[in-house]
């Protein structure tokens, strides 16, 4: 199976040095993921921030061409019919991206709720697996403590004889 993980064995179960590495190499692996994310959610930030900015360009602009048209109201109709055939088709532009933005804002925030649900199992699955190995522990402490205790008593009753 693809990410399994196979650990050494040792005395009392497998090799923690194993299981560590395997775990720091999970949460490494994580923490690149994250960081992916982070950067990819930081680069769309600047987008969109470039994006308000070119925004607030084109409305400014917008604005002085509407000044501009009202000095030239009565000998220029067809310049002002063409400016704001402009402005409108900047304004749509602008809110399909707007809205797009959204979108992409949107599907980020559920990438990052998955991850952290994600992050949420891995921890709760790595502490069934911590609980397991205990219990293992504990069990294997508690046969020998037996084993050892048959042994002691055998051993007395074969000097005595």
């Amino acid at each position: 199976m693809a990410g399994e993980k196979k650990f050494g064995t040792s005395m009392f179960g497998f090799k923690k040095a194993d299981v560590n590495a395997y775990i720091e190499r999970i949460i490494r692996e994580f923490d690149q993921r994250l960081k992916e994310k982070d950067d990819e959610n930081s680069n769309l930030k600047a987008q969109v921030k470039d994006l308000k900015a070119k925004y607030e360009e084109i409305r400014q602009e917008a604005e002085k061409v509407m000044k501009e048209k009202e000095k030239i109201a009565g000998v220029l109709l067809q310049a002002q019919e063409k400016a704001e055939h402009i402005m409108v088709e900047a304004q749509e532009k602008a809110l399909q991206e707007k809205r797009r933005l959204d979108q992409v804002l949107e599907t980020e925030k559920e990438k990052i709720v998955d991850i952290k649900r994600e992050l949420k199992t891995l921890k709760s699955q790595i502490a069934d697996l911590l609980s397991k190995y205990e219990q293992q522990i504990d069990e294997a402490v508690s046969n020998i403590e037996k084993r050892e205790e048959i042994y002691l008593q055998e051993t007395a009753s074969a000097s005595e004889e």
